[in-house]
């Protein structure tokens, strides 16, 4: 738990830009809210190996969002049910199921559709979100934190050069 807090904070003050870090934030939380074995989180992690995005932060939101979806998994369960259930959704959800691809995208499963179409609808809000919460971060709390004596003197020190040339982070 200390490590994946450790990552958070390397890259929240990382040279990453904002919107780096926040897309990988949104892209995790679509593989930690929906179960794992899924096509569509292929889909998701291939997206976040060739689109630039922040790892670190990434596997971080998965962690983070998998274990709240085990709360919220009931929830998901019930938008999935309703989806399914939906008259007016039958043909479509019956060409999907007839298509070999498809198929595997377990879209029948009301879990795995309830919880893929909340991730969706929260993307964007979370990207947003997300980014504009980095930025005050970074103007107000890091910059508040690196005012401390006590900051600026292990900053200074010998020890703290050698972190940062054994770990190639650079100036933080």
């Amino acid at each position: 738990m200390l490590t994946l807090l450790a990552k958070l904070f390397k890259a929240l003050n990382s040279e990453s830009s904002p919107r780096q870090i926040a897309l990988a934030i949104a892209l995790g939380m679509i593989i930690g809210l929906t179960p794992t074995v899924s096509l569509h989180n292929l889909v998701v992690l291939f997206i976040a190996f060739i689109v630039r995005v922040n790892l670190s932060a990434f596997f971080v939101a998965i962690a983070g969002f998998s274990l709240l979806s085990l709360g919220l998994s009931p929830l998901f369960a019930s938008v999935g049910e309703s989806l399914l259930a939906s008259a007016s959704l039958a043909d479509l959800w019956q060409s999907f199921y007839q298509s070999n691809v498809l198929k595997l995208a377990h879209f029948h499963n009301t879990l795995t559709l309830g919880s893929l179409v909340s991730a969706l609808i929260l993307f964007i809000p979370l990207a947003l979100i997300s980014q504009y919460l980095i930025v005050r971060y970074r103007h107000h709390v890091k910059a508040f934190i690196e005012k401390f004596k006590i900051i600026q003197a292990l900053k200074g020190s010998r020890f703290y050069r050698i972190y940062l040339s054994i770990t190639n982070t650079g100036a933080a």
